[in-house]
């Protein structure tokens, strides 16, 4: 398996901080990855993985912006 190289300054995040910052539910999570919409988390453990926080940072700038309703 490949090793994931991680800059300096980047990071892991569980995915109940993925889910505080996309605002994402757990199941749309996975939804949107099996749909190959959402990066995929990296094992860190034996029964834990993590997401990579510049990974999930690109996410979010590439969403659109939605108007709210007025």
């Amino acid at each position: 398996m490949a090793e994931a190289h991680l800059s300096g300054s980047d990071r892991f995040m569980r995915r109940k901080e993925v889910e505080r910052e996309t605002g994402l539910s757990r199941p749309t999570i996975y939804r949107q990855m099996a749909a190959g919409n959402f990066p995929r988390p990296r094992r860190i453990g034996v029964q834990a993985v993590a997401w990579v926080a510049s990974e999930i940072e690109e996410w979010k700038r590439q969403r659109p912006l939605v108007a709210p309703d007025d």
